[in-house]
């Protein structure tokens, strides 16, 4: 079974982050914001998937590519 992640959010669904699953990746997306237990919804996907934007902690919004996304699972 894969990980949840939040690539894998669907517009309007919410996740809370539970880990990361790249060292390197997580470095820069916890400078970023996305820290464990902090709730995430997906806003908007760009018109050919990638880019999406996500709204983290109901602070603010970050947009990021799919890759990206893919490192952060959700609880």
């Amino acid at each position: 079974m894969s990980a949840h992640t939040v690539s894998k959010l669907r517009k309007g669904e919410k996740g809370v982050i539970k880990s990361f699953s790249d060292q390197a990746m997580s470095l820069k997306l916890l400078e970023m914001g996305c820290l464990p237990g902090c709730e995430v919804r997906l806003d908007a996907i760009a018109p050919f998937g990638d880019p999406i934007c996500i709204n983290v902690g109901g602070c603010y919004s970050l947009s990021l590519r799919l890759n990206e996304a893919s490192v952060i699972e959700l609880e």
